[in-house]
């Protein structure tokens, strides 16, 4: 993948992860990846409207998972594309919590791991610093 498409999807981003919106800036030590929406592995492609801006945890937890349990139906749906799904149609923001809306919401949710306590540490401490997401 070349840096012109590194930058346009860190740009189209807005330098935050687009699954659990953590800034890049309060990770500023960890450099966030460019993540395949739709894996190599599943057929997916280094093309844009594949690609992604993921923080380390959202990204080493996805892997290459495309779709998870939702943890209250135990439906398998597929999990939140950021190139295809409106965050705000899926997720809601509770304090320092994430909390999925709808199943694929609550599927991406406990697959990505929004909710560890040490990643809702981590959003509290950017609340108290005047950040939001």
């Amino acid at each position: 993948m070349d840096g012109r498409t590194r930058q346009s999807v860190r740009g189209r981003a807005g330098q935050c992860c687009e699954y659990c919106r953590l800034p890049q800036a309060a990770a500023p030590s960890i450099r966030f990846h460019i993540e395949h929406i739709r894996p190599i592995q599943h057929g997916g492609d280094d093309q844009l409207d594949n690609l992604a801006l993921a923080c380390p945890n959202c990204n080493w937890n996805k892997g290459p998972n495309m779709s998870a349990a939702d943890p209250q139906s135990g439906d398998v749906v597929s999990i939140f594309n950021p190139r295809k799904d409106a965050w705000d149609d899926h997720f809601a923001s509770s304090d320092a919590e994430i909390i999925g809306l709808t199943p694929m919401g609550r599927a991406t949710s406990r697959l990505l791991r929004f909710n560890s306590a040490e990643r809702v540490e981590v959003r509290a401490e950017i609340f108290r610093q005047g950040h939001e997401f």
